[in-house]
């Protein structure tokens, strides 16, 4: 049979990108132990707990999470469903806008690189903008959510994720600012052009990227 060379596609592209920057399978970033932690932040061991005030009561049982918009296959799973496709775990790092970090977080959960297979997203797709329980809104570059270390995650530290910290399932975008990772996550939204959420329609920067400080709208 006659060697076949792959189609180019979103995905491939993506995949070339990560070697370019440099990550290891494991989803770290080759970033010098001294340079782990972003400018302006500093340690903490506790996880503070910030949110929109509104803790919604969604049982594990409850839970739905909606995939739509520019995709081939939308996606409408509960819980059960979410749970049966293929898991990961993968330690990194939170690097809150507020200053703090933690280091060395262990997360288990769906790959955002799993889901993206599950749901194919169309060509012109270019964001994403993920809804919560609470209301609450954040959008994500379509690459940004692919980082080969993000997911959709149901457990930390080897237990399930308490409601306080966004359990049944959030969001966990390891290389932007933590407000890009959606507690209590609903539904992911696909587009063609960007619609910027809750923080960013005031005043906070639409990417978010630690190493940059990317806080607010100016920087």
């Amino acid at each position: 049979m006659a060697d076949e060379t792959p189609s180019d596609s979103k995905l491939t592209r993506t995949k070339e990108k990560w070697a370019r920057e440099g990550r290891f399978l494991t989803g770290k970033i080759t970033r010098p132990e001294e340079q782990r932690l972003p400018p302006g932040q500093h340690l903490t061991r506790d996880w503070p707990v910030l949110d929109l005030g509104v803790m919604p009561p969604v049982s594990r049982d409850r839970w739905r999470l909606d995939a739509y918009g520019a995709i081939e296959t939308p996606v409408f799973w509960t819980f059960a469903e979410f749970a049966a496709q293929k898991q990961d775990r993968f330690t990194s790092d939170i690097h809150c806008v507020t200053t703090w970090s933690r280091y060395d977080n262990l997360w288990e959960g769906l790959a955002t690189r799993e889901l993206l297979a599950a749901c194919r997203p169309r060509e012109d797709a270019r964001f994403v903008v993920l809804h919560s329980y609470d209301g609450y809104t954040t959008n994500l570059a379509l690459d940004d959510f692919a980082a080969e270390d993000a997911l959709l995650a149901h457990s930390w530290s080897g237990q399930p994720l308490t409601q306080e910290y966004g359990g049944p399932v959030r969001l966990v975008v390891p290389h932007l600012y933590f407000w890009k990772s959606a507690k209590w996550l609903q539904a992911i939204e696909f587009l063609t052009e960007d619609a910027p959420g809750f923080w960013e329609v005031r005043g906070y920067h639409n990417r978010g990227d630690p190493w940059a400080e990317q806080r607010y709208s100016g920087d």
